[in-house]
């Protein structure tokens, strides 16, 4: 992972990690259903993006490199992957 990408990432995480300590505080103090819910659907939102920038950061970085590496087995490998991910992803 290249470096800027990760730090984006770690201060995603941060940001996330925030939003779950936040909803743990709703839940102990029995607020709002909805809200809590929204608040969930938030953080989910969240994730989605942190997995979207990462996933991107892969593409560019790994498959790109094994695309111009001109080594079948590992291009294979790659976009396997990708394409077990994304698949589980959309679960």
């Amino acid at each position: 992972m290249r470096k800027d990408i990760k730090a984006s990432c770690l201060k995603r995480l941060k940001r996330i990690e925030g939003q779950v300590r936040g909803l743990a505080r709703m839940v102990e103090e029995d607020r709002y259903c909805i809200d809590v819910i929204t608040q969930i659907a938030a953080a989910r939102a969240a994730l989605r993006r942190l997995e979207e920038e990462i996933l991107r950061d892969h593409v560019n970085h790994c498959v790109e490199h094994a695309i111009r590496s001109g080594d079948r087995a590992e291009q294979r490998q790659k976009l396997t992957e990708l394409m077990a991910v994304i698949s589980r992803a959309e679960r």
